[in-house]
């Protein structure tokens, strides 16, 4: 393709060309009101080459009116938390990895994820009676990235395994898109785990199945775009490296958090409302 994303369903338009389909891959799309839920299926390895992604399930859920709607707010939380609900399955212990640099905004989300969740691990293991069978144990880190600590992401997160011993990670991640118009605004859930800076060229060992030995689901934010997909033929190349985000990532960053966190919270949490959610964690 030549186009770097972390998004299936941009991948697929970009390989589909003037195809209607691509062997081995299965799409499906469905508008709920100004959100829009793709599922891509990739069955086998021809389209997992085609694509340049994992097999598995990649949902994504398109909200351009996310930022200024309440109402798209209260659906998008609602729509992630009935993803996360049908790809842990009937998982108890849950591990939530906060992936990325808290210093640098665009690649903030993780860590800001981690701060909004309700965690119960440790208040059910020393005051079992605060939170009843409704609320499952859950635990999360954010580790940083290996620039700053000198360690891989996933040796950090295989040692927390050791001692926590989730049945299911979930690990959050800002990811690079190649469509301006998702950029900041779309949110892609996948089984097939992550790998970490791979959005930007700075590829690091995955936090996979194979390589954690639990189930893995990722969840992503697209924050940044390359520059030469905005500046074209026009720009220079000493700039077509360079990746580029929108000039309100802050709010965006503390919004698209709080909705990734509570569609979390409510996932985890049998018959936890947003408002409850929101109530609980703040």
């Amino acid at each position: 393709m030549g186009i770097r994303t972390d998004m299936a369903v941009e991948a697929h338009e970009l390989s589909r060309g003037e195809a209607k389909e691509i062997d081995g891959v299965k799409l499906e799309s469905l508008a709920h009101g100004s959100i829009t839920r793709t599922v891509v299926d990739i069955l086998d390895d021809n389209g997992a080459r085609t694509l340049g992604k994992m097999k598995g399930r990649y949902v994504t859920i398109d909200a351009p009116d996310l930022k200024h709607s309440s109402d798209d707010y209260e659906k998008v939380c609602t729509m992630l938390a009935n993803e996360l609900r049908e790809m842990c399955g009937n998982s108890k212990t849950t591990l939530v990895v906060g992936l990325g640099n808290r210093a640098i905004t665009p690649d903030a989300l993780g860590s800001e994820v981690v701060d909004k969740l309700l965690i119960t691990s440790h208040i059910k293991k020393h005051m079992p009676d605060v939170f009843d069978e409704n609320y499952s144990n859950v635990s999360a880190i954010a580790p940083g990235v290996m620039g700053t600590t000198g360690i891989e992401t996933v040796e950090i997160v295989k040692g927390v395994i050791d001692t926590v011993r989730p049945d299911t990670v979930i690990a959050i991640d800002a990811l690079a898109g190649a469509d301006i118009n998702r950029v900041t605004t779309s949110i892609q859930i996948a089984d097939t785990g992550i790998a970490p800076g791979s959005g930007v060229g700075n590829h690091r060992n995955g936090l996979n199945e194979d390589s954690l030995g639990v189930k893995v689901i990722a969840v992503g934010v697209p924050t940044v775009i390359a520059a030469e997909l905005l500046g074209g033929e026009n720009l220079a190349d000493e700039f077509k490296s360079l990746m580029v985000t929108t000039n309100d990532i802050d709010m965006i960053i503390k919004r698209m958090s709080k909705t990734v966190a509570n569609g979390i919270n409510m996932a985890l949490h049998k018959n936890l409302s947003l408002k409850e959610a929101e109530e609980l964690v703040g």
